[in-house]
């Protein structure tokens, strides 16, 4: 295979397992706003806070890491269960913008107290795949690269289906279509709201357990959530496959641009394709197209 083939199909790859980080991440949010209407920028802290856990459970405690992933999986589904049942129901029937600032507030109030209980260290811990590598015939991948794009995949067809097919998930997309004609029939709306709430909290930890490795323990994760947010956008705001095409385009844009194009241009490639995205094509690739006559 030609060096020029091998460093594409390099990046190629590790666009792939960059972006799944970020449809996962961005499928936590389509699921949140679709059950509530509420964007949760508080999502990215609870993943920041849950990669802090882990470490504390794996380096602090010496727990093995699967056990520390399950428990962090059950702290985040229970914090995004608590932010819901405890603080967002309290202003339902409010303006949208005022569940948006409010989880914007929780979202400081999170980066605060992580900060004073671990301390600002950048810090890292040990995976099962921990720089160990795969070679596919030229290429030579990290195992953590494939293991998050697996997680990736098999973690979107179970979320599909659990929605699509189980009763459970078909309560859920009729509640996010019209709670008060859910709650006639039958269906408990305020339990199913803080249960996709939970759902997406166990989303957040997993994204948390997979990046930490990768972009340390560090405050600094919740930017993730922006990056999520752009893909969003791309894929089409709303829509769970958008959620995933756009997360994985956003991570080929990003690691193509920081090989081909100037110094810098991968921080901001994230911000310059949402901008470009609402300008040339709002409604974004897999997203329904909406009007409003004026």
């Amino acid at each position: 295979m030609p060096p020029e083939i091998a460093a594409v199909l390099q990046l190629v790859l590790n666009g792939m397992a960059t972006g799944a980080i970020y449809a996962l991440v961005a499928l936590g949010l389509v699921i949140t706003y679709k059950a509530t209407e509420v964007l949760s920028f508080a999502h990215g802290d609870v993943l920041m806070a849950s990669a802090f856990v882990a470490w504390g459970l794996i380096v602090g405690l010496g727990l093995s890491f699967w056990l520390a992933a399950v428990l962090t999986m059950v702290f985040a589904a229970v914090l995004g269960w608590q932010i819901d049942a405890r603080v967002m129901r309290r202003i339902v029937g409010q303006p949208q913008f005022s569940g948006v600032m409010l989880t914007i507030a929780i979202a400081f109030m999170l980066r605060g107290l992580v900060s004073m209980l671990f301390g600002p260290e950048s810090r890292s811990y040990p995976t099962p795949w921990t720089q160990q590598t795969t070679q596919i015939g030229a290429l030579v991948v990290s195992d953590l690269h494939l293991v998050i794009l697996a997680a990736a995949l098999a973690l979107t067809a179970m979320i599909y289906l659990f929605l699509r097919y189980s009763a459970l998930g078909i309560s859920i997309q009729a509640a996010s279509q019209n709670q008060l004609a859910a709650y006639l029939s039958g269906i408990r709306v305020k339990q199913l709201t803080s249960l996709v709430w939970a759902l997406a909290g166990a989303v957040a930890g997993i994204c948390g357990l997979l990046l930490a490795p990768i972009a340390l323990v560090d405050i600094s994760l919740w930017i993730v959530v922006l990056k999520a947010l752009s893909a969003l956008v791309l894929g089409g705001f709303g829509s769970i496959p958008g959620a995933i095409v756009g997360g994985l385009l956003l991570g080929l844009i990003e690691q193509f641009a920081g090989v081909y194009l100037p110094d810098g241009s991968k921080d901001v490639a994230a911000y310059v394709v949402l901008i470009a995205t609402l300008i040339l094509w709002p409604r974004g690739l897999l997203g329904e197209a909406h009007g409003r006559r004026v």
